[in-house]
């Protein structure tokens, strides 16, 4: 979702990509300067996409009747969508090339689009949910490697800054904007359930031309190597460094699946707060809060922005306990906007790892593996809530998933001790 700070060495540029640069005309060419935005507003509206149904899960709910618990069955559904379209196609574009991929995964947003606006019952959410999750999957490591070499061939000497702030904005600003572009048209406009797919199926339409517009950055190798599913594996030049960054992938995801899934059902019931648009500017606000402190903390320090990550998360969580116990609006807000805050700094020093350590050619299979942990850490944490809440207040469960998140940032922050020690003796 972001990119590794400017202090840290930028990353190689692929091979094929360094070989197109070598071509007359290629370095600094305008082509990939157009092509960056082009992958950046496509990004931006595929994320965005992925979280409209947020702030209207109430208004399904009383449409079909169902409870909290299926609100979490349709998210977690998404999510395995996303799992199983990182391991079977999330690595494929560091031979098939970025292009076909992405528009390959913005088709399929736009499928589950239409399938969104033919019905709101609950077999068409949970169908067009885990469409969505494959085109998601998709997309997420694949277009964040198409912007990193886009930016590399267009400004090859210039600090990698530019590709981090945009990555950042599309990938997580795109999450937040999302649900705040949903909660609004919910809110104010005609057919709640309709309209903002409506809108967001444009602008996909939109988003494929201007992928199609966009050069490729990867050497066609279709049939050169057999196909294989994703390699779950942490060989990626620095085991403990990976393993880490997947441990703090699953921490942040578990924040921001707690926050599109059934923080707004418990905003609209045991806050008493049922507008969809504050939903939607809830969820807006703990994305927006990850994405500016990711683009705010570039310059920090390696070693300071993963304890400063694991602190701000781990405060956050406290906070947002807090404000669901004391049923104060105030304090959840803040809790939850300290925990986005972390969790987009801890996520940022993961990718920003993962990216300089993976060898050029392995740079999609290893985004997409440290995706794949972050999403099985979405997926595992939101149903078990969901269950829990068929016996137990959401508070109490929220509650107990707060302190287990605390405990996994606990551990990380020892991995990253120890690591450190390693290193220096």
């Amino acid at each position: 979702m972001s990119a590794p700070p400017s202090q840290q060495p930028t990353p190689a540029v692929p091979a094929d990509s360094r070989a197109r640069a070598a071509e007359p005309g290629s370095i600094g060419s305008p082509r990939h300067g157009v092509g960056f935005w082009c992958v950046a507003f496509a990004f931006l509206v595929a994320m965005a996409f992925s979280t409209v149904p947020t702030p209207l899960y109430p208004l399904y709910m009383q449409a079909d009747g169902f409870s909290t618990f299926t609100v979490t069955v349709v998210f977690a559904v998404y999510a395995v969508g996303v799992i199983a379209s990182l391991i079977l196609a999330g690595h494929v574009s560091d031979w098939v090339g970025r292009k076909r991929v992405l528009v390959t995964a913005l088709a399929l947003e736009l499928v589950a689009a239409v399938v969104f606006l033919l019905s709101s019952a609950l077999p068409a959410l949970i169908v067009g949910r885990v469409v969505s999750g494959l085109g998601v999957g998709m997309l997420t490591a694949t277009a964040t490697a198409h912007l990193h070499e886009l930016h590399s061939a267009h400004r090859p000497q210039a600090s990698p800054q530019r590709f981090q702030i945009v990555s950042t904005a599309a990938n997580i600003g795109g999450l937040g904007a999302g649900t705040l572009v949903a909660g609004c048209l919910a809110q104010w406009v005609d057919g709640p359930l309709r309209t903002p797919y409506a809108v967001f199926a444009g602008l996909l339409v939109l988003a494929i031309v201007a992928v199609l517009a966009t050069p490729e950055t990867v050497e066609l190798r279709w049939g050169s190597r057999p196909y294989r599913p994703q390699r779950v594996s942490a060989d990626h030049g620095d085991k403990p460094a990976y393993v880490a960054a997947a441990g703090a992938g699953i921490a942040a995801f578990s924040v921001f699946g707690l926050f599109t899934s059934v923080a707004p059902a418990f905003v609209a019931g045991e806050l008493h707060r049922p507008s969809r648009a504050l939903a939607g500017a809830i969820v807006f606000a703990v994305f927006a809060a990850a994405a500016a402190a990711q683009t705010l903390t570039g310059h920090l320090r390696e070693n300071a922005r993963q304890p400063l990550g694991l602190v701000l998360q781990a405060l956050g969580l406290v906070v947002l306990v807090i404000g669901m116990r004391s049923t104060s609006l105030t304090a959840f807000l803040v809790g939850g906007i300290v925990t986005g805050i972390g969790s987009g700094v801890l996520f940022k020093d993961a990718v920003g790892k993962v990216v300089a350590m993976a060898a050029p050619d392995r740079r999609g299979e290893a985004l997409a593996g440290l995706f794949l942990f972050s999403y099985l850490g979405l997926i595992v944490p939101v149903l078990g809530m969901g269950l829990a809440m068929l016996q137990l207040p959401a508070t109490t469960v929220i509650t107990w998933f707060a302190a287990i998140i605390i405990v996994l940032l606990a551990a990380i922050a020892a991995l990253g001790a120890r690591r450190r020690t390693t290193a220096q003796s």
